[in-house]
């Protein structure tokens, strides 16, 4: 805990993985929340096939999950998700014509649930 998924469009050539997952985890371990920075998993998902409304031709996104055990304050849950939209934000391609949609979720993982092991 926690997890960073980040699905994008399969038309944002040149999103910059490396760039974004190694600004991401400094901005979010920069946290008090992420006591240790191991316990971070941050990866991107490519999405190759997606619809957006009836004109995926012209339009493009970027959705970040971040999926922490529960408790946290809503507080705590909006520095999170504004950590990691700057970062989106700065580091998401703007293709020419293309109306880009960026979103950022903070999803609850139930703490009686949750196996986690180092092996």
């Amino acid at each position: 805990m926690p997890h960073l998924v980040i699905e994008y469009s399969q038309n944002l050539a040149g999103l910059p993985e490396a760039q974004m997952l190694a600004e991401l985890n400094q901005s979010l371990t920069a946290s008090p929340e992420i006591q240790n920075e191991a316990d971070l998993k941050s990866r991107f998902l490519r999405t190759d096939r997606f619809e957006i409304g009836t004109a995926p031709d012209d339009r493009a996104f970027v959705h970040a999950q971040l999926r922490l055990l529960s408790g946290r304050s809503p507080e705590t849950k909006q520095d999170l998700a504004g950590r990691v939209a700057d970062v989106l934000r700065r580091l998401t391609p703007r293709p020419e014509g293309v109306m880009v949609q960026l979103s950022v979720e903070i999803v609850d993982m139930d703490r009686g649930s949750y196996v986690k092991e180092r092996l």
